[in-house]
């Protein structure tokens, strides 16, 4: 770099990314201010081959990242971490995970591959507004734009989804830019986009990261691997200590579980959940997004509970009167169907494979099998195991499913299946 300047010779850099439309697209909605505050960027370039044997991927394939990063960031990294892993050859790395953590609080991370099973080079950069994707391996709409957002509802983040918005951009090819670009600083003198200096600082960040990648502890010591739970939370997830969850559950966005919780085996809960302190669910159950288990709730094996449906646990709450010693508590028996929106009012207990209608109020206890719409809740017929309603027209108290073909006995206010023999 001092020998060109002292030459007065242009000193360019290749890194291509730059003379790409659609980052520097990317670059002005950044310095514009479009996504607001960024908050962090993470980058994935992904393929199976070309392998190298002089170089290893993170020198390969990161140092283009590398440079937008830094571009978009306008600032050196404070701290480097570098994790990788060496299966094809025992001293060059084939796969690493680059975390870069700036003074402004920015985070980064550059995922690099050649044992991926398909091409991938995308760039998503998140701010406190919106989200842009860069990915360069789309044929059209390589820039996307996000207006998510996250909004926060009784110390809850709540993310708010919106459409991906496609931004234009000239349509020029990079490397046809890239060298008119180099032939005008010659011919005017000017300092080329990615400079010496540029370049210097993609060498020094990629130089931190093989040293942290040569000196990582994993690499050295022999770490004890914890076990993986049996159940899948969602990275957004919350978990108090002291709770239970079975095998194959899983659970999604921003729920929280509370302390001295118990989830069976194999159950679905959705985004936005929450359940307990001191709750019990059994195994197979099914609750949709939006929905609190609160503390005095049951829900037995295989129930269902709908989108936005609601359980109470006082019966005359007051804000400024604490009344938790004084819950009653709702009993949800197996296989019962809560509808979406509905309320059910605490101190009932809802029968096996009830049905209860989207909007229902529920202020009593529902028998087995009973089909209950309205406000207040009012029983109007009943349902099978299926979730199909029962016909019981013949007048001796029997009757059935015209879908399962199960047969019924009803007497009174009772309902029970009718079994062979």
């Amino acid at each position: 770099m001092a020998l060109a300047y002292e030459r007065q010779r242009v000193l360019m850099v290749g890194h291509l990314l730059w003379y790409h439309p659609a980052v520097l697209k990317l670059r002005a909605l950044v310095e514009e201010g479009e996504l607001g505050r960024i908050q962090y960027i993470y980058s994935n370039r992904l393929n199976l081959g070309k392998i190298r044997r002089e170089e290893n991927i993170l020198w390969s394939f990161a140092p283009h990242d590398i440079s937008v990063i830094l571009g978009l960031v306008g600032e050196m990294p404070e701290v480097i971490q570098t994790q990788g892993g060496n299966y094809l050859h025992d001293r060059i790395a084939d796969v690493t995970l680059s975390l870069l953590s700036f003074p402004s609080g920015i985070k980064a991370h550059i995922f690099v591959s050649w044992l991926h099973p398909y091409k991938e080079q995308k760039l998503v950069v998140v701010g406190d507004r919106k989200m842009a994707v860069f990915d360069d391996v789309e044929a059209h709409n390589k820039l996307l734009l996000y207006s998510h957002t996250i909004q926060w509802k009784h110390h809850v983040p709540i993310p708010s989804r919106a459409e991906a918005q496609p931004i234009a951009f000239d349509p020029r090819e990079p490397l046809q830019a890239e060298c008119a670009h180099f032939l005008e600083c010659i011919q005017t003198r000017q300092t080329p986009r990615t400079d010496g200096h540029e370049g210097l600082r993609v060498l020094t960040v990629l130089q931190k990261c093989q040293e942290a990648l040569q000196h990582d502890p994993a690499l050295r010591e022999a770490v004890a691997v914890q076990p993986q739970p049996a159940y899948f939370a969602h990275a957004s997830t919350f978990i108090d200590d002291e709770v239970e969850i079975g095998e194959g559950t899983t659970i999604w966005h921003v729920s929280h579980v509370l302390h001295h919780s118990q989830i069976g085996k194999n159950c679905r809960i959705g985004q936005n959940v929450v359940i307990g302190p001191h709750v019990r669910i059994g195994d197979g159950v099914k609750i949709q997004n939006n929905v609190s288990v609160y503390e005095g709730v049951t829900l037995e094996d295989e129930v269902f509970c709908g989108p936005s449906m609601v359980f109470t646990n006082v019966v005359n709450p007051r804000s400024a009167i604490r009344r938790m010693d004084e819950l009653r508590p709702t009993l949800v028996r197996r296989g019962a169907t809560l509808g979406a929106n509905c309320t059910i009012v605490c101190g009932v207990t809802i029968g096996q494979y009830a049905f209860i209608g989207a909007g229902a109020v529920v202020v009593k206890d529902v028998p087995d099998f009973a089909l209950v719409v309205g406000n207040p809740g009012k029983l109007i017929g009943w349902m099978c195991k299926c979730g199909n309603r029962l016909n019981f027209a013949r007048g001796d108290g029997s009757g059935g499913c015209q879908t399962c073909q199960q047969l019924y006995w009803k007497e009174g206010q009772q309902v029970s299946p009718k079994h062979a023999g």
